[in-house]
Formats: C-alpha cells, sequence, structure tokens
C-alpha cells in the first residue's frame, strides 16, 4: 500500500508488551484512518458493556494517509475511545508532532489496552518499544511533563501527555500536545490516566510510501500557495477563530451566563480585537500556515493560547468580560489538561446552580476567584469539585430537583460555544453529532443564520446536516484539519 504504512501497534500495559500487526487493504480503503480505523478498532474489539476506566478499555491514537507528507494542515490525530463521560464513542482531535512521528515510527495507529501497575510513560522510537517508569512526572502539569520529556529526548520528538485532571480521572479530561493543544471533548484523558500512562513520546525516522512523491510535493506547494491567497487569509493571521466572538454577538448566538443568553454586554472585552492588543504571537499545529491559536499574556503574566471556544465558554458563558483573566482560567485549563468547552460549562452550570439557592456554596456570575477556586477543587475532587468533576449530566442528577434543566449536554457531552434558542438547525446537528454537542461533526450554523429561516426547510436541513456529517468525519479519517475548507473556502475536491 502507498501512503499507508499498513501496521498497527499493539501495547499491553498490564503485561508490559506491545507487538505490531498488519491490517489488510480493505480496512484501508473502507475507513482511511484516523477515525474511521479508531471507530473500527473500538467496534470489533471492545466488549459489550465494559467500564470506560477499566483496564479493558482501549485507548486508540490514529493518524490519517494525509498525516505527515507534508500538506497543508495535515498534522492530526485523533484519539478515540469508549467514553467516561459520555458511556458511548469518543473522540477527541489533536494537532501534534506525535501524528507525524507515529507515522514515520512505521505504525497507522496505536491501540492500548491494559493498566500499568505504577504510573509509565512509553517511548516508541521506530520498532523500540519502552515502557518507562513515569512516578517523578505523576502529579506534575501537561507543560511541565512535556517540558521535561523534551529534555530528556529531544525538542523534535512527538509527545501527547496527561495533566492532574486526566490523572485524577476528571470525566472531562483531555490528552493534551504542543503545550496547549489538546484532544478533548469526551474524556480521553481520563481514559489514559485509567491505565497509569502520563505520556506516549515517538520518534519516527522512516519515510512514509507514497506512489508520487515528487508530485505530492508539488501539490503541497500548490495547497501552501492557495491558501496564501485566499481573501480572508490576513484576518485569518490576525485574529483565528477569535473572530467569531463579534460574529456571534452579533447574530445572538453567543452563550452568556450558562446560555441564557445569546448576547454578552461585555462582549468586546474578549473579542477578536481586544486579543488583537493583547497578543504576543500565533501558534499553530505542525504543517501549519493558518494557525487558529493566539498566544497573549494572562492577568497573572503568563502565556495563554486563546481561540473562540475556550474564551466564550470561559468567558461570557459564566459572565467574565475581562480577556486577561479569561487567558489565566484558559491556562489552567491547558495545564490540568481539562477539556475547556466542558470546563466552561461545568462553572456555568454552578453559577446557575448557586444563584438559584440548589447548592449552599456562593459562586458568581463573572466572579474570577471563585472560578479559579472552583477549578482547582474540581481537578483535586474537593466538595462541589468532586460533583463537578463527573461533568453536568451527572452533577445535575446527584444535586436533583429541577437542575437538569440548565445542564446543558447532549448524550452526556457538554455543548460548544453556539446558543441554539434561535437556530433549531445547529441543535439538531448537535443531536446527531456521534459524541454528543459538538460543532465538528456538522458546523451549520453559519448556513443556517445566512440562509434565514424562510429560505430553508425540514428536507433542506436534513440534507445539509448529514453532508456536514460526512464531511467532518471525512477530514478526521483523512488527518488533515478543517479549517481550510470550513473559514478560508479551501475546495473540498482538493482532498
Amino acid at each position: 500500500m502507498q501512503g499507508w504504512k499498513g501496521v498497527f501497534l499493539n501495547v499491553n500495559l498490564t503485561k508490559n508488551k506491545a507487538a505490531p500487526e498488519n491490517y489488510n487493504e480493505s480496512l484501508a480503503l473502507n475507513f482511511l484512518g484516523g477515525r474511521g480505523f479508531a471507530a473500527k478498532i473500538l467496534w470489533n474489539r471492545l466488549k459489550q458493556g465494559i467500564d470506560p476506566l477499566s483496564p479493558q478499555n482501549l485507548l486508540v491514537l490514529a493518524a490519517g494517509p494525509l498525516t505527515g507528507i507534508g500538506l497543508p494542515n495535515s498534522g492530526k490525530l485523533v484519539v478515540a475511545s469508549k467514553s467516561p463521560l459520555t458511556g458511548g464513542y469518543g473522540d477527541g482531535n489533536v494537532g501534534t508532532l506525535a501524528a507525524v512521528h507515529m507515522r514515520k515510527a512505521g505504525y497507522d495507529a496505536i491501540v492500548i489496552e491494559g493498566k500499568a501497575q505504577t504510573p509509565v510513560f512509553l517511548h516508541i522510537k521506530d520498532t523500540a518499544i519502552e515502557f518507562v517508569d513515569a512516578k517523578e512526572y505523576w502529579g506534575l502539569n501537561s507543560f511541565e511533563t512535556e517540558l521535561l520529556l523534551r529534555e530528556k529526548y529531544s525538542h523534535a520528538v512527538g509527545i501527547v501527555s496527561i495533566g492532574q485532571a486526566g490523572e485524577n480521572l476528571i470525566k472531562y479530561a483531555s490528552v493534551v500536545s504542543q503545550e496547549g493543544r489538546a484532544g478533548g471533548r469526551p474524556g480521553m484523558g481520563a481514559v489514559m490516566g485509567s491505565k497509569n500512562l502520563k505520556a506516549i513520546v515517538i520518534e519516527g525516522t522512516q519515510p512514509i510510501p507514497l506512489a508520487h512523491p515528487q508530485e505530492m510535493k508539488q501539490l503541497a506547494a500548490d495547497g501552501y500557495k492557495e491558501l496564501l491567497s485566499k481573501s480572508l487569509y490576513a484576518f485569518w493571521k490576525r485574529q483565528g477563530t477569535m473572530s467569531t466572538v463579534n460574529w456571534s454577538q452579533e447574530n445572538s448566538v453567543l452563550p452568556a451566563f450558562n446560555y441564557r443568553q445569546g448576547v454578552f454586554k461585555q462582549a468586546e472585552g474578549i473579542s477578536g480585537f481586544t486579543m488583537e492588543k493583547l497578543k504576543v504571537s500565533n501558534r499553530g499545529c505542525p504543517q501549519c500556515n493558518m494557525p487558529c491559536g493566539n498566544v497573549v499574556k494572562d492577568s497573572e503574566g503568563k502565556y495563554s493560547e486563546l481561540d473562540y471556544e475556550n474564551v466564550v465558554m470561559l468567558g461570557s458563558n459564566i459572565g467574565l468580560g475581562n480577556l486577561e483573566q479569561v487567558a489565566t482560567l484558559n491556562r489552567m485549563a491547558d495545564e490540568y489538561g481539562f477539556d475547556a468547552i466542558s470546563l466552561g460549562n461545568v462553572l456555568g452550570f454552578a453559577m446557575e446552580t448557586s444563584e438559584k439557592g440548589l447548592i449552599p456554596e456562593k459562586i458568581g456570575w463573572g466572579d474570577f476567584e471563585a472560578a479559579k477556586t472552583l477549578i482547582n477543587d474540581i481537578v483535586y475532587r474537593r466538595g462541589l469539585g468532586a460533583v463537578l468533576a463527573e461533568g453536568v449530566r451527572s452533577a445535575s442528577a446527584k444535586i436533583g430537583k429541577e437542575s437538569s434543566d440548565w445542564a446543558m449536554h447532549v448524550k452526556g457531552l457538554e455543548v460548544t460555544a453556539y446558543d441554539c434558542h434561535t437556530t433549531p438547525c445547529m441543535a439538531l446537528a448537535y443531536g446527531t453529532s456521534s459524541i454528543g454537542a459538538h460543532h465538528k461533526d456538522a458546523w451549520v450554523i453559519t448556513w443556517e443564520i445566512k440562509a434565514g429561516r424562510e429560505n430553508y426547510n425540514a428536507e433542506k436541513t436534513d440534507y445539509l446536516i448529514q453532508t456536514q456529517l460526512i464531511r467532518g468525519g471525512l477530514f478526521e479519517a483523512l488527518g488533515v484539519c478543517r479549517f481550510p475548507y470550513t473559514s478560508l473556502g479551501f475546495g473540498l475536491d482538493w482532498y
């Protein structure tokens, strides 16, 4: 096969064993890679009814056939498992050197089962696999862990790790890479922590097989050139996804006060234009020339990488309109290894529950210090934090009364940063996503607002969501980012 390596790496942490497994060409042609491989592996190998945090669960890291071959925005890795947050299929997508190195090490996917007796990290260098004692790293945040591992091996290696959120089995913990890039949402970091696996370090030295390497090199060069020629590119470099704050505010879909409002009086304070005044640099994924991350200094003088979803969920959704303070909460989320979207949703739920008197804790809207304290309580499962560590669906069930009315989730996964009170098409997209309330599968809200409600009907909505679900899955199966297509108008036929 050309484009695929044709090999999975099976790792058993209980037995300290690892072995390659060849797969046939039909699997590649039918499922492509990335999310396709991950879902198929879990479908074939997982037994029904297992506990997501048990050794029997699998953690799958999978790349696509376009990952790591030099094409624009082709550094994506899918991390998938049975979700401890939802109880169903779950995955996260992260831009990381680990995706590129995994392919160059000779593997299209790594499948991890079992549980190490004590904390370990995996060191994979081509066919050499080491199970390394990680007790000295346990208890460190994800940034500290990655820095020490790069000092131990090389700054060029690929690394994914967990912070304290993953170690303490917070149900919405992320797998983190590149100091803030996260394979987040449905708790993949908790699955990694349940296996006593602190990190995976990958060094690949082999070429990726291509049928026409020179033609692919030219295609990559043409692709980068086309991206740079797009009319929206310059503005994207300035704000990335942060420009969506103003768009959402103008269209009344900006979550505020736990989704009770679609506008926020202090929206300008967390907007892309405010961010530009604080911005230090851009940050993107490997093999990317349209970086979506905006690095700013937070209220404590530390660096924090911002994007739309994190800023809104830790900003307007909890009534906080100071971007430097939002950046501090975001940095805490990244270092601890939380999914920032779910974390902001959980904080909003706690604030509304406090406001309505269903819990004794006093947590006011926009209270920055209270939010920091609550984040620390969640990661170490103290008091109310232990309840919120399970996610809003579980928290509302424990608190009871009418609190489920403002627990914002679909299938157990907290809703992302789009208020759907006036956008039923987007609400349906959340409902039909395979992992729960996530926009990555069918981001139809821009079409819905642009078209106007009088210009679409049930048939059009059904068709649009179905095609968007297919396209969303396609990008994650190929191992590339969707932003060139969704944000700059890059033609789908190019892929």
